[in-house]
């Protein structure tokens, strides 16, 4: 892990949520340190909160109580400018839905971030083809979505979570709607970037052997986060 680099820490994170029978807490004062530079991957049964956690971690959500600091910076003490420009630039996402955008090609969808944050076309285009190869999709640049099978979609997700070479790499469930065989490439893939890069990588995911691939493994249960040792990839 590289000297500097900027640090993910939320501190007594809690998340309610209002219901007609009152308020169901989901979150009780969790903390979560990932270290940079590895795969961290967060597991747990549905519906125990792994993707209001991350969703928080992103700010695509405010908990309730608790900070949630990024190279020391109080991501919820920023006005929704700035955490808007801070999202664009140094955080990435995959979901388990891709959320490509259908009328436009892979290399286009890819080049989006870049372009929502004004970088000149022609570098932008340049680092998304280089992506697109890194992922193996350089020969389906100038295919849109529906030209695509769902794990070539799910690289291109990706390789669009990459492109502004964000601080921190979030993925829920990534290959969740995915087979076996093409599950195992997206985590080949993730994990391998996750070397090359070396920024915080956080995937939320109920898939064994994704979980196995990571260097550490927590356990989301009763609202609160348990270390666990990774299992061995299993055949």
């Amino acid at each position: 892990m590289s000297t500097g680099v900027p640090r993910l820490e939320a501190i007594g994170i809690g998340k309610s949520f209002s219901m007609p029978g009152g308020d169901l807490t989901v979150l009780h004062g969790l903390d979560f340190r990932p270290r940079p530079g590895i795969l961290t991957a967060i597991v747990g049964a549905s519906g125990v909160g792994k993707s209001t956690l991350l969703h928080i971690l992103g700010t695509l959500d405010r908990p309730t109580r608790g900070s949630v600091t990024f190279g020391g910076r109080d991501l919820f003490a920023m006005s929704a400018g700035e955490v808007a420009r801070f999202r664009n630039s140094s955080i990435g996402f995959v979901f388990q839905f891709h959320y490509l955008l259908p009328e436009f090609t892979a290399l286009e969808n890819v080049m989006m971030p870049g372009l929502v944050a004004r970088k000149k076309r022609y570098e932008v285009e340049k680092q998304a083809t280089n992506l697109l190869e890194t992922v193996g999709l350089a020969d389906r640049r100038d295919h849109r979505p529906g030209e695509l099978s769902g794990g070539e979609q799910q690289r291109v997700a990706v390789a669009r979570a990459l492109l502004n070479a964000p601080s921190l790499l979030l993925a829920d469930e990534p290959s969740g709607n995915l087979d076996r065989e093409t599950s195992e490439e997206l985590h080949e893939l993730l994990a391998r970037m996750v070397g090359e890069n070396g920024q915080t990588t956080v995937v939320a995911t109920h898939d064994e052997r994704l979980a196995a691939r990571a260097e550490e493994v927590y356990r989301l249960e009763g609202g609160r986060l348990h270390p666990v040792t990774p299992r061995p990839i299993t055949e």
